[in-house]
């Protein structure tokens, strides 16, 4: 389905292969357990939409730059 429509999708899967699939496809992964902490967490705040929550991620470069696929899951979780 991804890869017949020509639209960005938002793909819940923890599957690594559909993951990997929905980015070669120009959609964006996010996993079921980032998904279900989004639906926790805006059950939590009322109002709309709470920032995303700074989450500490391993990794080389610069400490305050998010990678293009954190940047990507982000907006899409935000579009939720």
């Amino acid at each position: 389905m991804v890869a017949d429509c020509s639209r960005e999708w938002i793909v819940i899967s923890s599957d690594r292969e559909i993951a990997d699939h929905a980015w070669a496809n120009g959609s964006v992964p996010v996993s079921s357990d980032q998904f279900l902490e989004r639906l926790n967490h805006l059950g939590e705040v009322e109002g709309g939409l709470h920032e995303s929550e700074e989450e500490e991620i391993c990794r080389r470069g610069n400490p305050r730059q998010l990678s293009k696929r954190e940047k990507a899951i982000r907006r899409a979780l935000n579009r939720l």
